[in-house]
């Protein structure tokens, strides 16, 4: 019975994508190869020339010698730049489709997925961590492959001269690899598991309190702030260091088994060169080729660092952005075709349970009918489940017990799809640092300026827009240039200009002060009068503007009522 493959783990996976393909790459490590093997044959070339010019042989003899010499030390330099332009091309276009890969991992993940992950990780694994990928193909694969081609080569072109040189010249490599790397691995190995965390730490510490600044400020607390920024940057600091000291290991290693490689090679190659078995020229190359090996495979315990530090970075794209969606997030998989409107409730949902991905529950129980056209206000204290229940309508999160949407069960649809019918205006929406054009823009990006001026004039903006100096005014990082409730009506015209034919408003008026919630609240209703809206609010509603009532409990959607006459009925 065939036995199953295993799964590779999700680093190998990883590290998989980052490995350019051997197509990519090939040319690379051939050239990379070839610029090694010509610093040996430098110097050996160079060695032999000095020797044997010492000699005094008719300049004739010297010819070739002078040509190899030439010849080596452009080809070095040739093949060098052929072996950086063609490894790094090919790592860099590996990394841009690793770089795509993480943020397609992370699309499905988002929000909920990503709710209890700190912006600083996630801004580390998508950047920091994944620029370090591109050291797998370049300053691992690259330079063992090299190292290793190299130290054959040479240990089997002296020994066509001496044997015996060439058994002390592998002894020491072995000898230099084995030492350097187990030293390193000691001395440096944790450090360079920890950088990668460390530094997430310190780009989440510093992201935090950019964000918070002016609230620390405020209360007096900034300082506080700092001394948890400067110490999560000593700890980096301090694993850099040891790293630091792992590749001084492996500098010293070099030297030491770079001199015992000569003095071993003098003290074998002697006794044949005084018997005159082995004459001058050959003698220099015997001696001085180790020197030149010794060079190249000097970044054999360099790249096992940098291995070390590559598989930590992978472990934490790879925990950052799981290939398999974690528990109770929608399965990217379903019917693309959206539900047309017919004579089935726009939603219907009955027996509905849900749960955050970390097992918390977020609804325990709903039943809610909403008819096409309807409007249906959802009340209930702040951790009550109301915007748990609006992730569900948009499949954010998964859900068991029964979804319909109008009258097609939403499990059979793809997330996507659910959203091009249902669309949410959060409590905090997020505005980018651009203009108002562009934030409108890329809910629907063929639209004209026309439009974007009426629907803005629609949610009750038009004379704010006029006072901004038109769509060209900035809203300023995460909206900080506008009030909150002018944030939520550009937010509810993101959502006209897309069209959803049901719109879901979660707390609209969290906001906004008590005298201007009203306001707010009857202008996005009556700017949406033409769809089905879902308002979730735990302020009361203006008298005439919601249909029915629903109230959520701890989880538990009470069924809803009439609430014809207004919130005050």
């Amino acid at each position: 019975m065939r036995r199953r493959a295993a799964r590779p783990s999700p680093r190998d996976e990883v590290l998989r994508l980052a490995r350019p393909r051997l197509s990519a790459s090939a040319p690379g490590l051939l050239t990379g190869l070839a610029a090694a093997a010509s610093t040996v044959a430098l110097l050996a070339c160079s060695a032999w020339l000095i020797v044997r010019a010492s000699e005094q042989p008719p300049i004739l003899f010297l010819g070739m010698a002078v040509v190899g010499v030439r010849a080596f030390a452009l080809s070095r330099a040739f093949f060098r730049y052929l072996e950086r332009l063609f490894s790094h091309d090919a790592a860099f276009r590996s990394l841009e489709a690793v770089r795509v890969h993480v943020f397609e991992r992370l699309v499905p993940l988002a929000p909920d997925g990503l709710a209890r992950s700190s912006r600083g990780s996630v801004l580390s694994a998508m950047v920091s961590d994944v620029d370090d990928l591109q050291d797998h193909p370049l300053r691992v694969v690259q330079p063992l492959a090299t190292s290793l081609g190299v130290a054959v080569v040479a240990v089997v072109v002296v020994a066509t001269v001496s044997p015996a040189a060439a058994v002390t010249l592998a002894m020491c490599l072995i000898g230099f690899v084995v030492v350097s790397a187990l030293v390193s691995t000691v001395v440096a190995s944790s450090a360079e598991r920890t950088i990668a965390p460390l530094r997430a730490g310190l780009v989440g510490a510093v992201v935090e309190h950019m964000r918070a600044l002016d609230v620390l400020i405020a209360f007096g607390v900034a300082g506080d702030s700092l001394d948890r920024l400067r110490a999560a940057d000593q700890a980096l600091t301090g694993a850099v260091v040891r790293r630091a000291a792992g590749a001084a290991v492996g500098a010293a290693g070099l030297s030491l088994f770079g001199g015992l490689a000569v003095a071993l090679a003098l003290l074998v190659s002697i006794p044949s060169a005084s018997t005159g078995a082995l004459d001058g020229p050959s003698f220099a190359i015997v001696v001085l080729v180790p020197l030149a090996v010794f060079e190249i495979v000097s970044a054999v315990p360099l790249a096992l660092g940098v291995a070390r530090q590559v598989n930590a970075a992978a472990d934490r794209v790879a925990e950052a952005a799981p290939a398999d969606a974690p528990a109770h997030l929608p399965a990217e998989t379903g019917s693309t075709d959206a539900p047309a409107q017919s004579d089935a409730p726009a939603i219907a949902i009955r027996r509905l349970v849900a749960t955050w991905p970390d097992g918390t529950p977020a609804v325990r129980h709903a039943n809610l009918v909403v008819a096409e056209g309807e409007r249906v206000w959802i009340d209930g204290e702040s951790g009550s489940g109301k915007t748990s229940l609006a992730h569900v309508l948009v499949r954010f999160l998964d859900h068991e017990g029964d979804y319909m949407l109008r009258g097609v069960d939403a499990r059979s649809l793809h997330p996507d799809t659910v959203r091009e019918v249902v669309g949410i205006v959060e409590q905090n929406p997020f505005l980018f640092d651009e203009s108002i054009r562009q934030n409108l823009l890329f809910a629907r990006d063929d639209a004209d300026d026309a439009e974007l001026e009426a629907v803005l004039d629609r949610v009750g903006l038009g004379e704010w827009l006029a006072e901004r100096g038109g769509l060209d005014a900035r809203v300023g990082e995460r909206g900080a240039l506008v009030s909150g409730g002018q944030a939520g009506r550009i937010a509810l015209a993101r959502a006209l200009l897309r069209d959803f034919p049901i719109v879901v408003l979660d707390e609209p008026t969290a906001s906004v002060e008590s005298d201007l919630a009203d306001r707010l609240l009857r202008d996005l209703l009556d700017a949406s009068a033409d769809r089905t809206v879902i308002l979730i609010s735990h302020a009361d509603v203006p008298r005439g503007l919601a249909v029915s009532r629903a109230t959520m409990r701890d989880g538990v959607l009470v069924p809803a009522s009439s609430v014809g006459a207004g919130a005050d009925s």
